[in-house]
């Protein structure tokens, strides 16, 4: 009941900082990390440190070039960018590539919007998206087969997503563990959810957006006759539900819409995925709803006390 009291200024800190949770986030992707290395080799890691590094000159160069404190690379929110951007693309992404994804998820939608607290999208996101947009074979053409301990070149495979539309069967213990082509951090659904279960124990996350954002996908999938498992265990959706659709600045603040905001991130990737011609939709999703927050927040903002009206 202590925690209930209210007093006046000072109060005590409770110790949390930019810092410390987006250190914590680093730690919960770390599982993700280490089995994209296990599957696609060594590749996976440079391509992984291409990204970080260049989100990181990033933030440096354009806060100089701006006249602002450089100092704010020292919070990891460019490191975290930077692994979320990496997790997503393919390990046979061209390395000058990804650099630009970075860039873009830094410079355009970060820095030029006033920095960290100001995005009204997720960098990793529209980095993601530029990247699909302006080099789509790259992107989304060339998909590697995740052999253990090594990178296995010219032996490509489709993607579960692209395999489950063509109604070919699929393994799902494969799939839960990893074994299957696709972007670096969506293959292993058990990496994922060990580190979002340490985002939750660690109180940097609540479930609620991410199970009802995939308890969503599940319920339009299901009306639309497919098996929802097999859209959970494929592509980015348990990915993207747990790192990037809980991401602070860029989500609602309010229960109520939190609630609105993952059914809505839920529909979409289920309607895209079902009648789109891509056969991924969650990007498109954390786009679209990033983009609402600042109306669902109107509508969902409780009123102030003794306010009328």
């Amino acid at each position: 009941m202590n925690n209930l009291k209210v007093s006046a200024s000072p109060h005590i800190h409770d110790g949390s900082s930019t810092y410390r949770i987006m250190l914590d986030v680093i730690i919960a992707l770390s599982p993700a990390v280490v089995t994209s290395i296990l599957f696609f080799g060594f590749r996976a890691l440079i391509l992984i440190i291409v990204t970080v590094s260049s989100c990181v000159a990033s933030e440096v160069f354009s806060r100089r070039i701006m006249k602002r404190n450089i100092d704010t690379y020292k919070d990891l929110s460019a490191v975290v960018t930077g692994l979320l951007l990496a997790l997503s693309l393919p390990v046979t992404m061209p390395l000058w590539m990804a650099a630009m994804g970075a860039i873009v998820s830094i410079v355009i939608v970060k820095q030029c919007f006033g920095g960290l607290g100001h995005n009204f999208v997720n960098p990793a996101i529209v980095g993601r998206l530029f990247l699909m947009f302006s080099y789509p074979i790259a992107t989304n053409a060339t998909w590697q087969s995740p052999r253990f301990f090594g990178y296995y070149d010219a032996i490509t495979q489709a993607t579960p997503l692209v395999q489950i539309s063509n109604g070919e069967p699929m393994n799902l213990l494969h799939l839960f563990l990893g074994l299957h082509s696709g972007s670096l951090g969506e293959t292993s659904i058990l990496a994922l959810l060990l580190g979002g279960g340490y985002l939750i124990i660690r109180r940097i996350i609540r479930p609620t957006v991410p199970v009802i954002f995939i308890g969503t996908t599940c319920v339009v999938v299901l009306l639309a006759g497919e098996n929802p498992l097999l859209h959970v265990l494929s592509g980015s959706l348990v990915f993207v539900a747990i790192f990037m659709a809980t991401d602070y600045v860029t989500s609602p603040i309010t229960t109520k819409g939190r609630l609105i905001f993952a059914i809505g991130c839920g529909v979409i990737t289920a309607v895209i995925r079902l009648y789109g011609a891509l056969p991924e939709g969650v990007s498109f999703a954390i786009l679209i709803m990033n983009i609402l927050v600042p109306l669902i927040e109107r509508y969902t903002i409780p009123k102030a006390f003794g306010a009328v009206g």
